[in-house]
């Protein structure tokens, strides 16, 4: 495993991750969720991402039973805060009430005194940004949280949550997009704001959920549980990039992967690592397998050349518009 600073920080993390945001609580069952997670420790894998919404809450609780008994001082455990997680009023968005018991359940599923990162999971049109900040600014006070960061959150909003976060003193140092070849929408305008500000990206779906796999071949049926076959697993989210013209050209990939002994999945990952803006790439996985094998993306360093026949394959494809900030899928 290789490690990185997240942004301008302190705080070194693997930069593959370990999230569980379509796999704990809901497609796989808790005894597999812990054999992944034991595979990312055994892989050398530190750093370990959720969200309070995952699986309405039980993929934290998942998590937490997971890690238990692992040294604390050797991980680096990230959550989240804004979507839903009751049916009341104030049980979403990033108001302080809401920010404030947040916390306070994930701390609990967890089994932790307090989170590495404490992230805003998007951002809140309806909340003053300056309430929000203040709260995030209370709970690293509070030693519940030790650095605060977003996630899908445009380069003005980044900008403007980092003035907050120099006034309040607090450590604003990442940022959560969506990222692969097949979506880059950070790449214009968030990741030269993010490097402005000290920020790292920590890039989720770097693999696309698993087109750029190449598992999913033009004019074949999905495989038999895969995820875009299965409801829980992201079947809606991948549905926009399942048609014949794109599985055509990752298919494409496949002799590139192969000339630099890669799969395809490993190159995919390692795709999004070249960007020095990229502090870490989160990996899911329904079986331990999948860890081993995505976790060989690791220090993988990838020439110009093939980047360049990676670029004019995909091309057509590449989705580019940082309007398209927030990804359609806007929920977990």
């Amino acid at each position: 495993m290789e490690f990185r600073h997240l942004g301008r920080s302190g705080l070194v993390i693997s930069e593959i991750a370990y999230g569980n945001w379509l796999t704990h609580g809901s497609q796989v069952e808790e005894e597999a969720a812990l054999a992944c997670v034991r595979a990312a420790l055994d892989a050398g894998i530190t750093t370990f991402d959720t969200a309070d919404v995952y699986a309405e809450t039980r993929a934290e609780s998942v998590m937490g039973r997971a890690l238990k008994g692992e040294r604390r001082e050797g991980l680096e455990i990230f959550t989240k805060v804004y979507w839903p997680t009751g049916p009341g009023r104030n049980d979403r968005g990033l108001s302080r009430k809401h920010i404030m018991e947040s916390i306070d359940g994930s701390l609990r599923r967890l089994g932790t005194d307090y989170v590495d990162l404490y992230q805003a999971h998007r951002f809140d049109h309806s909340t003053p940004i300056e309430e929000t900040m203040l709260a995030f600014a209370d709970v690293v006070r509070s030693g519940k949280a030790l650095y605060i960061g977003v996630s899908e959150w445009n380069a003005e909003q980044i900008r403007a949550g980092a003035d907050l976060a120099r006034e309040l003193r607090i450590p604003f140092i990442s940022n959560q997009p969506q990222y692969s070849m097949l979506w880059r929408v950070i790449e214009a305008e968030v990741v030269p704001a993010s490097e402005e500000l000290g920020l790292g990206q920590i890039v989720w779906s770097p693999i696309a959920q698993g087109v750029l796999s190449g598992k999913y071949r033009p004019g074949h049926p999905p495989p038999a549980g895969s995820r875009a076959t299965d409801a829980k697993g992201g079947q809606d989210f991948i549905s926009r990039m399942m048609g014949d013209d794109l599985l055509t050209a990752v298919q494409s990939l496949r002799p590139l992967a192969d000339d630099a002994g890669l799969t395809m999945a490993q190159l995919a990952v390692a795709w999004v690592l070249q960007n020095p803006n990229v502090s870490a790439a989160i990996i899911g996985a329904s079986r331990p397998e999948q860890v081993a094998e995505n976790v060989k993306a690791a220090g993988v360093k990838l020439e110009e050349e093939l980047l360049s026949k990676i670029d004019v394959i995909l091309e057509p494809f590449v989705q580019r518009d940082p309007a398209r900030t927030v990804s359609p899928a806007e929920r977990p």
